[in-house]
């Protein structure tokens, strides 16, 4: 057992800290002394170092008591989760530092400002705190959709070059993203008419054709008419959904799940969901004419 001051001294976290813990039940003391000092034992010295890879990654107290109070909470599975996510931060790190050192000898970069997801980003973030059941039910979980998020911040520059692509502007793309978010419910829930489902069977054959042989050239014109049949079939349902079709981007997104990304793997076979990702963004960046 470790009192209060031994757990912030090892730590580096105030006892402060460690006492509002307490208060809030994120994490209360394995026991209290008769004089009602609080003593921590190695049980809870490793829930605490799960809180702090939460908070690491950015996660909100109250969503990290959420995840752990869970029946179905397994502490492995989730620093598996931590680490790939950490992983993610990292390699964009890496990214800004490689940048820098460019900037440092000199060299001319092209500006993050016009690549600045950080408007959508905080829509999605809404999102998830205002529609946490949406979230878990087509996400899976709230760490499945904020992995997804996650994929989005680190491949930020790719994800900003093809938005523009497909809707002229960062402004235009995020104003999109917004009506898609604000609609969710609605539009989730025309999923399940029977034009969707049609819909569903269509794109489940072009999608099982796309990925049949992934040796194949995704540049090639076979491949490349496939993704072009795709991209047509969802613009047709999107043009009736709403007044903001579809984008490749999305699907490119999406596709980098983790979650949707085991799933497809799984229902087309393993590296189906690279394959997919990587036919979009040629399909993307050669077919495609920017939207006005």
């Amino acid at each position: 057992m470790r009192t209060i001051s031994q757990v912030a001294e090892l730590t580096g976290i105030s006892i402060r800290t460690l006492q509002y813990y307490d208060e809030i039940g994120l994490l209360k003391p394995s026991e209290l002394t008769q004089s009602g000092y609080r003593l921590y034992n190695d049980e809870a010295l490793q829930k605490l170092q799960q809180i702090l890879f939460f908070k690491e990654l950015g996660f909100k107290l109250k969503d990290i008591n959420e995840i752990l109070q869970k029946p179905d909470f397994d502490r492995i599975a989730v620093f598996r989760k931590q680490k790939e996510l950490l992983l993610l931060k990292r390699n964009r790190t890496d990214r800004l530092i490689q940048l820098l050192s460019r900037l440092e000898k000199g060299e001319q970069c092209m500006s993050f400002k016009e690549f600045d997801l950080s408007d959508y980003i905080n829509a999605l973030e809404d999102f998830k705190s205002n529609s946490t059941d949406e979230v878990i039910k087509h996400w899976g979980s709230v760490e499945n959709f904020d992995m997804f998020v996650q994929k989005i911040k680190d491949d930020e520059a790719e994800v900003a070059k093809l938005a523009i692509q497909q809707f002229g502007s960062i402004e235009k793309y995020t104003e999109a993203m917004k009506y898609n978010l604000e609609h969710f419910s609605e539009i989730m829930e025309k999923q399940l008419t029977e034009e969707f489902k049609k819909i569903g069977q269509q794109s489940d054959l072009l999608y099982a054709k796309l990925t049949a042989d992934l040796s194949k050239d995704i540049a090639s014109s076979e491949i490349q008419s496939i993704v072009q049949s795709i991209d047509l079939l969802f613009q047709e349902y999107a043009g009736n959904a709403s007044p903001c079709k579809p984008h490749l981007n999305t699907i490119i997104d999406s596709y980098s799940s983790n979650y949707v990304k085991g799933i497809t793997d799984t229902k087309y076979g393993k590296g189906s969901s690279d394959y997919i990702i990587k036919a979009f963004r040629y399909y993307s960046e050669n077919n495609t004419p920017k939207n006005k």
